[in-house]
């Protein structure tokens, strides 16, 4: 991955910026990359993987959170990356970690 980054910001963002802006993902045009943007490439990325599913961005942001918490980050940490001003908002996340606490516990003690 930092590998990847590195090719693209020093061979090709330089080739395909028009005017100089400090905004890191840019179009094909050079221009900063807009939300909707992302979601044609994230689409077309779930329909090249043969998802059931379609694929949104908010889906990336669940999944990432999601696993941050699964994986024992704190929740205000979660809060901070995820931009959300509500602790409240972020609390949200949780309830997959949740069901995943009963899943495990289950699996350990089915007879209880």
């Amino acid at each position: 991955m930092k590998d990847s980054l590195h090719r693209y910001i020093h061979h090709v963002r330089p080739g395909l910026m028009k005017t100089e802006h400090d905004v890191l993902f840019v179009n094909n045009r050079g221009n900063p990359l807009s939300d909707r943007g992302i979601q044609l490439i994230v689409k077309k990325a779930g329909l090249q993987a043969q998802l059931s599913k379609p694929l949104h961005p908010h889906m990336l942001r669940h999944s990432f959170a999601t696993h941050m918490l699964d994986n024992g980050a704190n929740l205000r940490v979660v809060q901070t990356l995820l931009g959300h001003e509500n602790l409240a908002t972020t609390q949200i996340y949780t309830h997959v970690t949740i069901d995943k606490i009963k899943s495990e516990y289950q699996k350990k003690f089915p007879n209880i």
